[in-house]
């Protein structure tokens, strides 16, 4: 019987590609319902995740091969044919070892929190003529998010969605009002699909922005400055600034 805390190797690189970001859009689906769904997969993203925040630095990379040999063997290929398995459980303890001894890690810090907070202002809504907002869902909704009920935004917004998953201003709006709630996890799906877009999206450089902070706010560093650095908003440029202090 498998242990909760044992993931595939192949499971394994399909959550680092989506905490990546370079998953398409149909896998983000399929992961985010798993998300929804199984408290065992989303106790596994979580736990990818710390794995990998943790390698991040060339520091924790060598005490992890410093590690006892169990914990090494863990990610070594087994020479049977049987599946690859690594142990979250026994990683992720490493690591807070590791964290103990007094390494450095880039998990979400008081100053990341600091700089969402002083960077964040959600976007300006559209403009609502009296013939949209009559006429319109979307603009009904447009004026609950200007009000600054963004919980409301969301819920008439996602009806939308549902039969429009590809549309770029709904992911866009959506993934700004989960910001605007700090609900971080909720908007970046949402924000990635935005980015992901086949066509250029005219809010592009925003979406970018909102991303990066997403990231920041949740201490991942790398992916934070990959995506500011694909802005041209002001802000963007200041924040990367900051981060290289």
């Amino acid at each position: 019987m498998e242990d909760n805390n044992d993931i595939s190797q192949e499971l394994f690189e399909i959550i680092e590609r989506y905490l990546s970001g370079n998953v398409s859009l149909q896998e983000l689906k399929d992961i985010r319902q798993l998300l929804e769904l199984d408290d065992d997969f989303k106790t596994k993203v979580e736990d990818v995740k710390t794995i990998l925040d943790g390698l991040e630095t060339n520091t924790l990379k060598e005490q992890l091969d410093k590690l006892n040999s169990d914990t090494n063997n863990t990610l070594k290929e087994t020479t049977n044919n049987s599946p690859k398995f690594i142990n979250l459980k026994t990683i992720t303890l490493a690591i807070a070892l590791i964290i103990a001894l007094g390494s450095i890690f880039f998990f979400s810090t008081p100053k990341n929190e600091k700089l969402f907070a002083e960077y964040f202002k959600p976007a300006p809504g559209l403009p609502i003529k009296i013939s949209n907002y009559k006429t319109s869902d979307f603009y009904n909704a447009m004026e609950k998010y200007q009000d600054g009920n963004y919980s409301m935004a969301i819920k008439k917004w996602q009806d939308l969605i549902y039969k429009n998953p590809d549309n770029d201003t709904l992911n866009y709006f959506i993934g700004v009002a989960h910001l605007a709630n700090k609900n971080i996890d909720s908007a970046i799906p949402f924000l990635e699909r935005t980015i992901n877009t086949k066509k250029q999206f005219y809010l592009i450089n925003d979406a970018y922005f909102y991303l990066g902070i997403a990231y920041l706010n949740e201490g991942n560093s790398v992916l934070a400055k990959k995506y500011l650095k694909q802005s041209n908003a002001t802000s963007s440029k200041e924040l990367i600034l900051q981060l290289k202090d």
